[in-house]
């Protein structure tokens, strides 16, 4: 409502007299039946205005600019969405893409893996050489998905939700490839980088929910009634002492993703059982053996099948850069990791003994000794507040282009 002008006031996810009313000005707006209610019509409605697009229908005497006039957008917009169009010989009758004025990427409401396919589905609309597919399932047979930008020999990946409750990195790395592809397709630089030289030099590919179940269960994307839930309410009253949802980090089996890889996953299993964490549960359960998470599974298979020079995975809170696995220490790490300190503010450290081994990062480092770091976003209780998300993207964005620019 609020992308469509109608609603301005602030974003409480409560459907008050104010919203209704807005709803309603909007149904009467777009000729539908003035109820105030959500319904199948009005939320086709409404979907452009997530997705950040409008499929329009060509009329007679129509042109790329009053096209572009008539939905506030900007003409360059729309030559980047239809990239096979001839603006000179429109034919009344075809559909073209629109995009709005406004970035596809919300950075102020929560995500759930239904919003990230809407915003997806945007991004690529509006940016068709981004490519996009699925890298595997979860335990509930949602879509693990990748976006992907570049042309270039060198791939880099970066990663984010490995854990429900810091789902915040989501939008973090969705708006990094959408800043990405704004500048690229605008000839402009990013964070004072070339993104044409970026672009053909480098493939980066990114997977911004890898635990879209654990999630989906945090922010409300699971309904109460589903046997999932269930399920996972019954595994947390063994860990009385963590709150239920917003305390849970695992998928939705009760395993946690960043502890399932075969990077001395015994040392974590021992150390995680004499914690307690001993049975599944919303954190901290190893899993029976490693890559027992299915979705570490399918980072795994997919990881073997590229060539990574360098990862970054994407956690909250703390403010750090954890860059060491073991004895590794991988060829430019250090270096790499200076500039990203500098970039960021955040400081470089080892990984607390503790939670130092079966992470995605540590069998990254292992497999391949190539740079590997897992950036801890924010501070405070996760899941954070999105009242941090500015600062939290601000902070990072030298990060995120470094982990290109130094690589090609």
């Amino acid at each position: 409502m609020k992308r469509s002008g109608f609603y301005a006031g602030d974003i409480t996810g409560v459907f008050d007299d104010a919203v209704r009313a807005a709803v309603i000005s909007f149904q009467r707006s777009f000729g539908l039946t003035p109820d105030g209610v959500v319904g199948k019509n009005t939320w086709q409605s409404l979907m452009p205005f997530l997705r950040g697009y409008h499929r329009y229908r060509v009329k007679r005497g129509d042109s790329f600019y009053t096209i572009s006039q008539a939905f506030y957008t900007t003409l360059r917009s729309i030559l980047t969405a239809n990239p096979t169009l001839d603006p000179q010989n429109l034919q009344i009758g075809q559909y073209i893409y629109v995009p709005y004025g406004f970035d596809v990427v919300a950075t102020n409401v929560s995500y759930t893996h239904a919003f990230l396919e809407i915003i997806m589905e945007g991004l690529t609309a509006r940016y068709p050489f981004l490519t996009s597919g699925t890298i595997g399932t979860s335990v509930m047979g949602r879509e693990i998905y990748f976006l992907s930008i570049g042309r270039g020999p060198v791939q880099v990946s970066y990663n984010a939700s490995h854990h429900a409750n810091e789902w915040i990195t989501t939008p973090v790395l969705l708006k990094f490839i959408e800043q990405y592809a704004k500048a690229y397709s605008a000839g402009e630089r990013l964070n004072s980088f070339n993104t044409l030289t970026m672009y053909n030099s480098s493939n980066l590919y990114l997977i911004p929910m890898v635990n879209p179940d654990g999630v989906d269960l945090v922010t409300g994307g699971i309904p109460r009634s589903n046997r999932y839930y269930t399920q996972a309410e019954a595994l947390s009253r063994n860990y009385p002492q963590i709150p239920f949802p917003s305390g849970w980090k695992a998928n939705i089996a009760g395993i946690d993703p960043n502890l399932s890889y075969p990077a001395r996953w015994e040392q974590a299993r021992d150390i995680k059982f004499a914690q307690g964490f001993t049975e599944p549960g919303p954190r901290d359960f190893v899993g029976t053996a490693p890559l027992s998470a299915r979705e570490s599974r399918a980072m795994y298979d997919f990881t073997l099948n590229h060539d990574f020079a360098l990862t970054l995975s994407y956690h909250s809170q703390g403010e750090v850069i954890y860059w060491r696995f073991a004895d590794y220490l991988p060829p430019r790490s250090e270096e790499i990791v200076r500039l990203m300190e500098k970039a960021s503010g955040y400081t470089a450290e080892v990984t607390p003994s503790m939670s130092a081994n079966a992470g995605y990062k540590d069998w990254f480092i292992q497999t391949y000794n190539r740079p590997g770091y897992t950036v801890e976003v924010g501070l405070g209780e996760n899941p954070l507040p999105l009242s941090q998300f500015d600062k939290i993207y601000s902070d990072n964005i030298g990060i995120l282009t470094l982990g290109i620019t130094e690589m090609i």
